[in-house]
């Protein structure tokens, strides 16, 4: 019998079928959207749950934080992509705050393209940086996976001449697809009932056993069942229990949590199956596994997840565990002691002496950053006090003023002093008074009128232009504090005061002979 006609006939049917289909305006139905969910409660450590793997393409996230996922304080947290640390997807830029009383009542969306490779998220609100974790993502696949995933399985352990394994047997099951990757692995031994695949399976009990074993991808697919039969037999006991494995990362924190110039992680680990623990191993940010002999500390800026798993002789090993931190830079020390002058003002005599009293302004300024904390000031032999305001000295006499200050790092600036004489007021305290009509400086005449300033003196008397001075520059201050006072009396208005300093400036008052 000719059996093409017939399979020619059926091929016709389907092309008629398509067609019709595509005349009546039908098309395939789209693949659904991959949907990735995080949800979040009261607790400040830990996400309550958060995918570890998923498939690269168009993604939607689901970021709960809500009454319905067990948050009862109004809480806040975020969702957010890491996108500055090294070994990590930076791709997905995706920052968002939920609380239970936002606007969304705490459940929000967001649609994303994922790429292979992992991304690391976290919480930023600061004290929840330890709300941190990982997500795997592999290649994915846009045509439709219809193939089942490839699985073995093998035993090991020691064996004795007739092939049966002596005290236990593992059994390691490994299973890889091409498609849209490997969602599950299920096992069963002596067909008792499946159960997932986490870890390599160790049998310990005497007798025969048959284990089947069977994965299932992302699209669905379940391979058929294999399956490995061996015996165990008595022998001596053997240490099947992993060791275990804690860090702890200590350091000077901030009141965000954060370390402050390093963070030390100190790891330890023990065996309790006998066999004792052989190495620990950590890797940091990505990085290679290196053998663990003293505690790891981390002096770089940013954001670090050291991770860390332990091994006994046995060849046991432990879960990886991780530990996530952030570093800041410390503050820059000020060693910098403050920088402190003193001015003293008031109406002066021909000789220099402060006629009445004398007023001491002392200043203060720090540049190294920590500010000025205090000053202090010292009268004659008296005590040191604490400096709030100028300080007014009306008792005749030579006095001296010391003076320092200190900054809020614990800086102190070196002592320094101001020494001056005050002396009484007389009704006529300038017997042999200079009375021309204007005042004049070295024959440069201001042509401002020469008055008495009160108590028997003209400004020419105060000026004194013929007494001693080191140089010009000690001169011109001189006739500064002088023009000062006498604006502030009334005696001179402001520009008075400024043409009477700029000829004194313009003498040769004060010049070394």
């Amino acid at each position: 019998m000719n059996r093409t006609i017939p399979r020619l006939q059926a091929g016709a049917a389907l092309i008629v079928a398509l067609l019709l289909a595509v005349l009546a305006g039908a098309t395939p139905p789209a693949a659904a959207a991959q949907t990735l969910t995080w949800t979040a409660g009261d607790d400040i450590t830990a996400y309550r749950s958060a995918p570890t793997t998923a498939v690269a393409g168009a993604t939607t996230i689901v970021w709960e934080n809500s009454a319905a996922t067990g948050n009862t304080t109004g809480m806040p947290h975020t969702l957010t992509f890491d996108t500055s640390t090294d070994g990590y997807n930076h791709d997905v830029n995706l920052n968002i705050l939920a609380s239970p009383f936002d606007t969304n009542n705490g459940r929000h969306t967001a649609t994303v393209t994922l790429t292979p490779g992992k991304y690391r998220y976290f919480c930023t609100i600061p004290g929840h940086s330890t709300m941190v974790g990982e997500l795997t993502v592999t290649s994915g696949n846009p045509d439709p996976d219809t193939t089942a995933p490839t699985v073995t399985a093998q035993v090991s352990g020691n064996r004795d001449s007739q092939g049966a394994y002596v005290g236990s047997a593992t059994v390691t099951v490994t299973a890889s697809d091409a498609g849209s990757g490997v969602r599950g692995v299920e096992y069963q031994i002596n067909d008792t009932s499946w159960q997932p695949y986490a870890a390599p399976v160790p049998i310990t009990t005497i007798g025969d056993y048959s284990v089947q074993f069977r994965a299932t991808d992302n699209a669905g697919n379940t391979s058929q069942p294999g399956s490995v039969a061996f015996r165990v037999v008595a022998g001596q006991p053997q240490d099947t229990t992993a060791p275990v494995v804690t860090g702890q990362t200590t350091g000077t924190r901030d009141s965000a949590g954060n370390y402050v110039g390093t963070a030390t992680t100190t790891v330890t680990a023990t065996d309790t199956g006998g066999s004792g623990v052989a190495r620990i191993e950590y890797q940091l940010d990505g990085g290679a596994w290196l053998v663990y002999s003293a505690p790891v500390v981390v002096g770089s800026v940013g954001a670090h997840m050291l991770h860390y798993r332990a091994t006994d002789n046995a060849g046991n090993t432990a879960a990886e565990q991780m530990a996530a931190f952030t570093v800041v830079a410390p503050p820059v020390e000020d060693t910098t002691p403050p920088q402190v002058t003193a001015t003293v003002t008031g109406e002066r005599d021909t000789g220099g002496d402060y006629l009445g009293s004398a007023t001491v302004t002392v200043t203060a300024s720090d540049t190294g950053g920590s500010g000025v904390k205090a000053i202090e000031y010292r009268l004659d032999d008296g005590a040191w006090t604490a400096y709030t305001q100028a300080v007014g000295i009306s008792t005749s006499g030579s006095h001296t003023v010391r003076y320092r200050a200190s900054d809020n790092a614990g800086n102190t600036a070196a002592e320094k002093s101001v020494a001056f004489t005050v002396v009484e007021r007389g009704s006529d305290a300038c017997p042999d008074s200079d009375t021309r009509d204007t005042v004049i400086i070295g024959g440069n005449d201001t042509r401002i009128r020469n008055v008495d300033t009160g108590n028997g003196c003209t400004i020419n008397d105060l000026i004194a232009e013929r007494a001693d001075y080191p140089t010009r520059a000690a001169f011109v201050r001189h006739v500064e504090a002088v023009t000062n006072t006498l604006v502030t009396a009334g005696k001179l208005t402001q520009r008075q005061a400024g043409t009477i300093v700029r000829a004194a400036a313009a003498s040769d008052r004060g010049e070394q002979a």
